[in-house]
């Protein structure tokens, strides 16, 4: 426990989806990377790609993946207020890691943010006295004048924790200056005085053309551009929300007509459902060299498929309720029997490819009940209490014996109609704030047809893990008549290479030695100086 109060820097932006969860992630782990022990926080974070801690919590998924880049433990202190839309204008609020309500944004807004400030404030402070540096982050704009009065995840949470800000624009979507400038013009001058500097993101071109602008806006506004930072191509590390999705789909769309499918890649295909959520379950599928990777938005998409995949929702039956209208559940239950088509389904694709969903108490949606794909032996009760657990176990699926992990989030309890062998066995994945494992026993998990081709799970992550991955890819490929691929992606080992490499990139392009002379912290690092 330090016996004073961390360093704090705050990140920013001109409007979503600029950057800002990347770059703190970046920031992150150049500190650490500079020694010192580093932590993540977002007061409030709105997404439905969420993470879950070593407890059990639930936190947004940008403040997990920060925390890896600090190479620490995610906590929720990291992100005690956690919004999952779940219907127009209503949210499902998560407190400390656990469903706390359901809100319409003007009863959260009036009735909740003011409680919702000592929580902000109690848990950055515990992050304050057990780290050297906190980075924040803020959400969408500071500039949003009908939210300001109750701001807790802006420019009132710079002001409470003292923190520097660094405003963060991108130029990529065009209006760099203007969208600098106008925030500023926004904020008080209190606010503006917070304001130490800015990053340009996204940056494509030659610089030496960008610098006229650069020193018209240090003129302008009499703050320093403290960094251009280039395009970074193939990222690896995943993304947070469905902002960022939109425009994977269209870099993914672009490629696509510029180099087509390869003659050995199997087509893999995602539905894109209304209330997607935990798009990053996979990711790694859009790594694999011989995968080809797209989404599907209506039938019009559908094309011809290698295998398809049913991702999670927010709203099972109202997501299912999609699939019959659009005529996609007509089409996956023909792909399966008439095509004997390979297709996997994950938490609420899961649900989905089971005979009846039940939800009488309206925990989800207005559907009572509604008859599933039937192509799984399984029926789904829905339930108040949600399950989030980290998991670990074994796969039987394909007699791999592979061992896996991953999460589960859901609110629906599953059972088999009749007798079968799952494909999975799980427990779940208990540990100490100090990553110590607690040993516990199996269960099953998921369901899977005769002949493997359609199976499903509660396993968030299930495709992170590598070698089973590869051996269900290998399965498709002979299916095919493709060669079986050895030695495929090792992605956990290159997702740690991918922070190293986003933050070699990051340094190279932002004057960190001004950074670190904002927040008072002596650069180098020298502890006696600290």
């Amino acid at each position: 426990m330090r016996e004073s109060r961390s360093a704090v820097l705050m990140i920013q932006g001109t409007a979503s989806d600029v950057g800002k969860s990347i770059l703190t992630a970046a920031l992150c782990r150049i500190f650490v990377g500079d020694g010192w022990q580093t932590a993540p926080f977002k007061s409030q974070n709105m997404s439905l790609n969420s993470y879950i801690t070593f407890d059990g919590k639930e936190i947004g998924r940008a403040q997990g993946v920060q925390a890896d880049a600090c190479r620490i433990v995610a906590t929720t202190d990291m992100n005690p207020i956690l919004l999952k839309p779940k219907q127009d204008m209503v949210a499902q609020v998560v407190v400390h890691g656990k469903p706390y309500a359901d809100l319409d944004a003007r009863t959260y807004r009036e009735s909740y943010l003011p409680r919702a400030e000592v929580i902000v404030k109690d848990a950055l402070e515990r992050l304050r006295s057990e780290y050297d540096i906190v980075v924040l982050e803020g959400a969408g704009s500071p500039a949003e004048v009908n939210l300001k009065d109750r701001d807790i995840v802006n420019m009132r949470l710079a002001g409470w924790a003292d923190s520097p800000v660094l405003l963060v624009a991108d130029i990529d979507r065009g209006g760099v200056f203007a969208s600098i400038v106008g925030t500023l013009e926004i904020l008080t001058p209190e606010e503006r005085d917070r304001v130490r500097g800015f990053i340009i993101n996204k940056f494509r071109g030659d610089v030496s053309l960008l610098k006229p602008g650069l020193d018209w806006l240090e003129e302008r506004t009499g703050k320093p551009v403290l960094g251009v930072i280039p395009y970074l191509q193939q990222l690896g590390i995943e993304d947070e929300d469905s902002a960022s999705l939109d425009s994977k789909r269209a870099q993914t769309r672009r490629s696509s007509n510029n180099q087509g499918k390869l003659s050995d890649q199997l087509d893999v295909a995602v539905i894109r459902l209304p209330r997607l959520s935990n798009f990053t379950d996979f990711d790694p599928l859009q790594e694999e060299a011989d995968v080809h990777f797209r989404y599907i938005d209506s039938i019009s998409d559908w094309g011809k498929p290698d295998v398809v995949l049913l991702p999670g929702s927010k709203n099972t039956m109202e997501d299912l309720f999609y699939l019959k209208e659009a005529g996609l559940a007509e089409r996956l239950i023909s792909y399966a029997h008439e095509e004997k088509g390979w297709i996997v389904g994950i938490c609420a694709g899961y649900q989905m490819l089971g005979v009846t969903l039940s939800d009488s108490g309206g925990y989800e949606s207005s559907h009572a009940e509604l008859e599933g794909l039937g192509l799984l032996p399984t029926e789904t009760v829905f339930t108040p209490e949600k399950r989030t657990v980290r998991v670990q176990g074994v796969s039987t699926l394909y007699d791999t014996n592979a061992v896996i992990d991953g999460y589960e989030i859901h609110m629906g309890r599953t059972q088999y109609i009749h007798e079968i062998v799952p494909p999975f066995q799980i427990a779940p994945h208990l540990s100490t704030d100090s990553g110590e494992s607690i040993e516990t026993s199996l269960h099953p998990d998921g369901a899977a047809s005769l002949d493997g081709r359609v199976w499903g799970t509660y396993i968030h992550g299930i495709l992170h893990n590598d070698d089973f991955r590869r051996v269900w890819l290998n399965e498709i490929r002979i299916d095919k008549g493709l060669s079986p691929i050895l030695e495929g992606l090792r992605y956990k080992e290159r997702r740690e290479a991918a922070f190293d490499r986003l933050a070699d990139h990051v340094r190279a392009h932002l004057d960190m030695k001004r950074i670190y002379e904002m927040m008072g912290v002596t650069y180098p690092k020298k502890r006696e100086g600290f």
